[in-house]
């Protein structure tokens, strides 16, 4: 039998709860209740929350949901599954220690991997951005350029470079994940860092480093002399 929310008792509704005791003494599906705000003929909104949270194997795996995977839940449309991938994404956004690059001088690795580690960090495939450096080395724009799979992700170096010239970038700085957890540049890793490193230096763009990040940790080229 489904419970609708007018059904409870007002004190013990999840907004009036949020409002008597604070967020934090909500479960998480009244939270994701009052994302959801309202249900259907056949659902409510708590039921609809409920069947959410069944979808995934912890809470922490929300995160990896898209838009359609969210849809496929009777009862969760576009704009419910619109306000719950927003909510998490301002989640992920206040806890990045950086919450933007633009015009940022980058001045060590480890300003990349505290960017990155929360956007890519714990993603199911290998995302590949380029960070494009201007003269001072201060940040033009960061873009994703390629997804790839777990185990590869195809680079196409005249994408890399054709958006440095657009952009009149001086320095680039490579940046992808593991997902596997390993921080260590595979074999496939190095042969594309050189390849680059080599191209970039006829061009004069300068690749000045290759971070490859995971969600707890990072190993950068520069910081272990494999780009010079």
């Amino acid at each position: 039998m489904t419970v609708l929310i007018k059904d409870i008792p007002k004190d013990d509704r999840p907004i009036e709860r949020l409002i008597n005791n604070g967020s934090e003494s909500l479960s998480n599906s009244e939270l994701l209740t009052i994302l959801i705000k309202s249900g259907t003929k056949e659902k409510s909104a708590k039921t609809l929350a409920e069947e959410l949270l069944k979808n995934v194997d912890n809470i922490h795996e929300l995160k990896n949901l898209k838009l359609e995977q969210l849809k496929q839940i009777k009862g969760i449309g576009t704009k419910k599954a619109a306000s719950i991938l927003a909510a998490l994404e301002l989640s992920k956004r206040i806890n990045n220690e950086i919450s933007t690059l633009n015009d940022i001088k980058i001045t060590n690795s480890s300003l990349v991997f505290k960017y990155y580690k929360n956007l890519i960090g714990d993603k199911l495939q290998e995302y590949f951005y380029c960070i494009y450096l201007n003269n001072s080395k201060k940040v033009i724009k960061d873009k994703l350029l390629f997804i790839g799979t777990i185990n590869q992700s195809i680079v196409h170096p005249r994408e890399i470079f054709k958006e440095a010239y657009l952009l009149s970038a001086s320095g680039i700085i490579c940046v992808h994940n593991h997902p596997a957890g390993s921080i260590f540049p595979s074999s496939e890793d190095i042969k594309l860092t050189n390849k680059l490193v080599e191209i970039g230096n006829l061009l004069g763009v300068k690749v000045i480093d290759h971070v490859i990040i995971t969600k707890d940790n990072y190993y950068s080229f520069f910081e272990n002399n494999d780009i010079r």
